[in-house]
């Protein structure tokens, strides 16, 4: 067979079946025929764009949305339509087809009662700039000595020297003992009315009456998380985990006397021995108290005299970390733009 030959069976029959056919390699073929450049590939046509071989014609669609926008049948919803035309003996098109006609045309296929719609709560930012200007307070579980279990550890927290100012373990979640921890904590730290914000999620207690009406007798503004969003209430949530992951949480306690013991220790050691790395490895206590600033400069006069008896050891002076200046809960726009620049 010659290469003629080849060339006249491939319109007809294909190029694998000609070179079958022939005996011809089909490398052979390509490479004696191939174009270079190759020819450009048509443009693929969208899904969307296909006519499909099963579509309606124009003047079958015409026909089914002419009866669907009818007015025997404008207030009935297209399955209605369908099982009342099939009923008798009419038959235009599909259940799902009516409803695609609909939505292709003035998008006629919608919800048209009135709904209930909820504006979106508003994104809490708060900022502190010394101690007892924001607190953070939140209700977790302890495991009890079976399953299903629990007692309540309720904890208080200053966002600012994140000194655990007020806690409780009880046997249930009350709005009643919250509502006497927060009036005992705001007396003892003696916060003078429209000084501080407390924050809390949307829990039962938290959001409770007594509760609101406690803070608005005291002078005190309460501020709420957003529905599902625990990033709003970040200091009462780590310090949860930093209590839970403690080498030497049991897991369960026994008794509700334990909890406390150990509750009691924890928080002790959390504010007069932890050095937060968030307040410049300073202790919760000392920040809390407002001695900060003395402690630093302590730290300084030694690292300086380390700096002068071996100063080939420092690339530069020695500082010791600084305080941050302010911390909040979702960093208002304001102040972030102003750090920025």
């Amino acid at each position: 067979m010659t290469d003629q030959a080849v060339l006249e069976l491939v319109p007809l029959v294909g190029t694998v079946a000609a070179c079958t056919a022939t005996g011809r390699a089909r490398a052979t073929h390509y490479r004696r025929h191939r174009q270079s450049p190759a020819p450009q590939r048509r443009a693929p046509i969208l899904h969307v764009d296909r006519v499909q071989p099963a579509a309606l014609s124009s003047q079958e669609r015409a026909e089914a949305l002419a009866m669907l926008h009818s007015e025997r049948f404008c207030d009935a919803a297209p399955a209605q339509v369908w099982a009342t035309l099939l009923d008798e003996n009419v038959y235009l098109a599909s259940e799902s087809t009516f409803y695609r006609l609909l939505r292709g045309v003035h998008g006629d296929v919608r919800e048209r009662r009135s709904q209930a719609t909820h504006p979106a709560k508003v994104k809490p930012e708060l900022i502190a700039t010394k101690p007892n200007e924001v607190w953070s307070w939140d209700i977790t579980k302890l495991h009890g000595p079976a399953k299903w279990t629990y007692f309540y550890l309720y904890v208080i927290i200053d966002i600012y020297s994140r000194k655990t100012v007020g806690w409780m373990v009880a046997t249930r979640e009350s709005a009643t003992l919250a509502e006497q921890l927060l009036a005992a904590t705001i007396a003892a730290e003696k916060v003078p009315a429209g000084q501080l914000t407390i924050h809390a999620d949307r829990g039962s207690s938290m959001a409770s009456k007594p509760v609101a009406l406690l803070l608005a007798d005291l002078g005190v503004v309460k501020s709420h998380s957003r529905p599902r969003v625990s990033n709003d209430n970040p200091y009462s949530e780590s310090q949860f985990k930093t209590l839970k992951y403690c080498p030497s949480f049991p897991g369960s306690f026994a008794t509700i006397e334990d909890a406390r013991a150990f509750c009691a220790e924890f928080f002790d050691a959390y504010n007069h021995h932890h050095r937060h790395a968030g307040l410049g490895l300073l202790t919760p206590a000392v920040v809390h108290a407002g001695q900060a600033e003395t402690v630093r400069a302590q730290r300084a006069l030694v690292l300086n005299a380390a700096h002068a008896r071996h100063s080939n050891r420092f690339r530069r002076p020695p500082q010791p970390p600084r305080l941050p200046e302010s911390a909040w809960i979702n960093r208002p726009t304001a102040t972030e733009d102003a750090a920025q620049k």
